[in-house]
């Protein structure tokens, strides 16, 4: 084997970013319900146990702690949710989700109902770093944008697009998870009041 295949072979970075021209492709394939056609892949490090990390995770209503974008998630049954999310211009978007896949501790894969205001399959991976380093966690979304590439831009404009959104999110979920808070510039109302008295 040579040793640019045997690279590409343990690469472990996400599918969407790696250097394999049918990453996206396999990346899709992976998924057991490809909706849409906009691959995003994030990974992020974090300093807790693998089962700590799916366990917060697979409880679909602790999301909205560390993810800007969602309004609420609702439980309909053990495979089922209903999402809320904010969409640009104030506006949300919403959908029903099914689980699709599921390994304890390891993989949650979902796909949204064919009614979705957002088409949109992926799946949350965990997987213990070398040496005891932490967690791995990886997030694989494919989606359509409302309204196209247009729809696309706009997102991007008003910082509503998933692939930014995941980039933070994963961010933010590793300060909630090693730190117990999100570290945030943002100053409250009351403490800016607080500052001027």
């Amino acid at each position: 084997m040579s040793e640019t295949h045997n690279r590409e072979a343990t690469d472990d970075a996400p599918l969407s970013t790696s250097k394999n021209s049918d990453a996206v492709d396999e990346a899709t394939a992976a998924l057991v319900e490809p909706k849409g056609d906009t691959l995003i892949g994030r990974t992020v490090t974090i300093n807790r146990p693998r089962a700590e990390l799916y366990a917060y995770w697979r409880d679909f209503t602790n999301l909205a702690s560390f993810m800007d974008n969602i309004v609420s998630v609702e439980i309909l049954d053990d495979r089922r949710s209903h999402w809320v999310v904010k969409a640009p211009g104030g506006k949300t978007v919403e959908w029903d989700a099914v689980i699709t896949d599921e390994r304890e501790g390891e993989t949650i894969a979902w796909a949204s109902d064919d009614d979705a205001d957002v088409p949109n399959s992926g799946r949350i991976d965990f997987r213990d770093e070398p040496g005891g380093r932490g967690t791995q966690v990886t997030a694989t979304i494919v989606y359509d944008p409302p309204a196209g590439i247009v729809g696309k831009l706009i997102a991007k404009m008003f910082q509503r697009e998933p692939a930014i959104q995941a980039r933070r999110d994963l961010r933010r979920f590793k300060q909630l998870m090693e730190a117990g808070e999100i570290a945030t510039a943002a100053r409250t109302r009351n403490q800016l009041e607080e500052e001027k008295a």
